[in-house]
């Protein structure tokens, strides 16, 4: 399985209105970075991933599990943009922030903490582990194993 990071800044889309989304999900619009794009036709179904809160609070607040495959991003006028449908499935009990992270030995490889600024970016399963340790989060729960 592999795990990913989502980033948005939570006052255009929050963690909370992720999970007022309920067990549908939604799609995971907007992105419009080549790198980012091409991830998210990686990513298969069931495949879990950190919501990042960016700007505000520059925190991983929660997990989502990717429930769609890629597929046209319904709000861009170019076909080359797609998307995946997330949805959320557990509250980080204890946000883990990016001064955190990089304070973090075993997070100084990590894309969050070596390149910040890509939106949707992929995450070992040690690091993962890591972060789930760090904010209070079992593994069971994170994973759905």
């Amino acid at each position: 399985m592999a795990f990913w990071l989502f980033k948005s800044e939570p006052f255009k889309w929050s963690f909370q209105q992720q999970k007022d989304c309920g067990a549908a999900g939604t799609e995971w619009t907007g992105v419009r970075n080549y790198q980012a794009r091409n991830f998210m036709r990686t990513m298969q179904l069931g495949e879990r991933g950190f919501f990042y809160h960016s700007n505000e609070g520059k925190a991983v607040v929660g997990v989502v599990e990717v429930c769609a495959l890629a597929h046209p991003d319904s709000t861009a006028d170019d076909p080359r943009w797609e998307c995946v449908e997330v949805r959320a499935v557990a509250d980080m009990p204890n946000p883990v922030t990016l001064d955190a992270a990089k304070a973090e030995p075993r997070l100084k490889d990590m894309v969050l903490v070596t390149n910040s600024r890509l939106s949707v970016q992929p995450v070992t399963e040690d690091e993962f582990r890591t972060i789930c340790e760090m904010g209070g989060l079992d593994w069971k729960t994170a994973t759905g194993t």
